[in-house]
């Protein structure tokens, strides 16, 4: 079979492994039989270098005419002024507004054999498996009124919440769908003591759950959640939150995983399935790191899960994503580490030496 990808590689290391998970894209289609058009475009920090402007009509033109978007990630300190008219992350918000992917998917995984570099104890996230559904498209990131003005007391900044019943609905259903097809437990996070649109966000979660009883659901205030990621993680099956709270529980929860190197995501349009075949977009969860780009130590197994999220989401290839995934679960076991997951001074491999792995455990089938 043949697919058209977009491939978004960004700034800071959104590249370096972007282009891992690209090798491993294309070590699936050999092995199954597949080809793989890809169309390559900028967004971000590089596009306001090279056009003025974060996301461009020609970008925009790549997001509607392939199948799925391989993303890296945008931003970093140069782009960075507090003053600035036109900011890297306005393209990744464009880029998600016009997709119209509102539900962004995290699984979170940890994996036994990476239990010596997790700042947590072994007993603590031994059979954590959950996943973090965050809205993505609603609440403080989108709203209006937002923005700075000069007033007789000084300057006065503002964001807005809001969010409609349809919006908080559509997300909901797509955590209480996830659920059914795992553990059967829903978390509702909210901030129903404090906010209106949270006050929302429960009775609507609270209507859908009629429509799943088969499903727990509980509700759970934002900051209960964040302490009880740490204290008591395996508790967790499926969380769904509202953007903000939903963008920070999840960085939250990757470090359960050892890092944020290691952690995929997919950004949707409705509720996934597998084996069928739909537009979306498919990133990391961590950010451009600037620190360290260019110098061939950043992690992609992020990239290189994503990957695996969109060949079973967008492409409907259900085997291929596995065969993705046992490989990446293969080259762990086998103590491949990249920088962020050593301890002391113990030897790491770079980025493409991690591709290398990678792409040889999805040849031979592993």
């Amino acid at each position: 079979m043949e697919f058209n990808i977009a491939v978004l590689g960004g700034d800071g290391i959104g590249p370096e492994v972007t282009e891992q998970g690209v090798r491993s894209l294309e070590a699936v289609g050999r092995a199954f039989g597949h080809s793989f058009n890809l169309n390559y475009g900028d967004i971000g920090g590089i596009s306001i270098d090279k056009h003025g402007i974060p996301l461009t009509d020609e970008t925009r033109e790549l997001l509607d005419s392939n199948d799925a978007v391989l993303f890296g990630a945008v931003g970093g300190p140069k782009w960075d002024s507090p003053d600035a008219k036109v900011r890297p992350e306005m393209g990744l918000l464009d880029m998600r507004a016009h997709m119209g992917v509102f539900a962004n998917i995290r699984p979170v995984k940890v994996y036994s054999w990476l239990a010596e570099s997790s700042v947590f104890k072994p007993n603590v996230i031994n059979g954590v498996d959950m996943v973090v559904v965050r809205e993505l498209t609603g609440g403080l990131y989108y709203a209006e009124p937002r923005g700075r003005r000069e007033t007789p007391n000084g300057i006065v900044a503002e964001d807005t919440m809001r969010y409609t019943e349809g919006e908080i609905e559509r997300v909901i259903r797509v955590g209480f769908e996830l659920a059914r097809g795992r553990r059967k437990k829903l978390a509702s996070v909210d901030k129903a003591n404090v906010l209106e649109c949270s006050r929302l966000w429960r009775t609507v979660a609270t209507r859908l759950g009629e429509e799943y009883p088969d499903v727990e659901l509980e509700h759970v205030l934002v900051d209960a959640c964040a302490m009880q990621l740490i204290q008591k993680p395996t508790d967790y099956d499926v969380i769904v939150a509202e953007n903000t709270f939903g963008d920070i529980l999840s960085d939250e929860a990757s470090m359960l995983a050892a890092s944020m190197g290691l952690l995929p995501s997919a950004s949707l349009a409705g509720v996934p399935e597998a084996g069928q075949r739909s537009g979306g977009l498919y990133e990391p969860i961590h950010g451009t790191a600037p620190d360290i780009a260019g110098k061939g130590i950043a992690n992609p197994t992020g990239s290189i899960l994503s990957v695996a999220l969109m060949v079973r989401y967008s492409l409907g290839l259900t085997e291929e994503a596995a065969a993705i995934e046992r490989a990446v679960d293969k080259v762990l076991e086998q103590n491949a580490r990249t920088a962020d997951l050593v301890i002391g001074e113990d030897k790491h491999v770079t980025t493409s030496e991690m591709g290398d792995l990678v792409v040889a455990a999805i040849e031979r089938g592993n």
